[in-house]
């Protein structure tokens, strides 16, 4: 086996970055250590301590009275026990969306979302991770593009899509004459979940406000989706990707219609590298309309 000590510093973060994308968030020792021995070890230093201290005799108590007897013959009255420390209440789903809701339509500006959203503390997903990715990029272009939750890299780089992915889509936007500076890129869910799960339908429904908010507040005139997550959430259907790509359609988000259309994430053509003409066709459809309803 390989020691740490004889890779390089490169190679230490290769390693690293493949753990982490791996859903590994603990590093073990290479040597097992018996917990339970210490502790045994420990138990039986301590007992030999007290065994070792000298003992004192304690002097001859003095003769008592008689109401001081009978005083003594009563049962001292137990203290009262202190109550248990309460866990902190846990939010109720409901209860948590109410919230959530409130706070994003509170906000007026997507710097207002943006803090808005780093202070709740009603959704689990935020204790888990690493950063609280907001949309990056600017608005004024009135093109958006939205993935589904963040990555590791995301994680890590507190942007959305960052990492190979991100590069990936960097080349595809390149393709048909866009920049990432110069639109507005989110993702559905804040917070990575632990391990790269997916979303529960509880977590989805207090994050589903937010995202509303930023477009509702970016005032997109075209979409892009991408992944399977992310179409199924604005689409409402259980069609995979390769069932719901590729076709315009009308998606309402707070009482305004916003046209948009849905294509394979990056991370899903590095997997599977053949789906890229798949996603040149989406691009193709999408830089005309580019050109057509909002350049031209």
């Amino acid at each position: 086996m390989i020691s740490a000590s004889d890779l390089t510093p490169a190679e230490l973060a290769a390693l690293l970055h493949f753990h982490a994308d791996a859903g590994v968030d603990w590093l073990l020792e290479e040597q097992p250590v018996d917990r339970f021995a210490e502790f045994e070890a420990m138990r039986a230093a301590r007992q030999g301590a007290r065994a070792a201290q000298p003992r004192t005799e304690a002097p001859a108590p003095a003769p008592r009275s008689q109401p001081e007897r009978r005083q003594a013959a009563r049962p001292a009255a137990s203290p009262a026990a202190a109550p248990p420390p309460r866990a902190a209440p846990a939010i109720p789903d409901e209860q948590a969306v109410e919230q959530a809701r409130f706070a994003a339509e509170s906000a007026r500006s997507l710097s207002e979302l943006k803090t808005a959203i780093e202070a709740f503390n009603g959704c689990n997903l935020k204790n888990s991770a690493r950063s609280t990715i907001f949309a990056s990029g600017t608005p004024e272009g009135r093109i958006m593009v939205i993935g589904p939750m963040p990555s590791a890299d995301d994680d890590r780089e507190g942007a959305p899509f960052a990492g190979r992915a991100g590069q990936l889509l960097d080349r595809m936007l390149a393709a048909i004459g866009l920049q990432r500076d110069a639109i507005l890129l989110a993702n559905v869910i804040p917070w990575r979940p632990p391990g790269n799960r997916a979303p529960s339908p509880p977590e989805i429904e207090i994050c589903r406000p937010f995202i509303e908010r930023q477009i509702a507040l970016a005032e997109p005139k075209a979409i892009l989706l991408l992944g399977n997550f992310t179409a199924r959430h604005f689409f409402g259907s259980i069609e995979t990707i390769h069932g719901l790509r590729g076709q315009w359609r009308e998606i309402s988000i707070l009482g305004r219609t916003v046209p948009a259309i849905a294509s394979l994430h990056p991370q899903e053509l590095l997997t599977a590298p053949i789906n890229k003409r798949l996603a040149w066709s989406d691009l193709l459809a999408f830089k005309n309309y580019i050109d057509a309803e909002i350049l031209g």
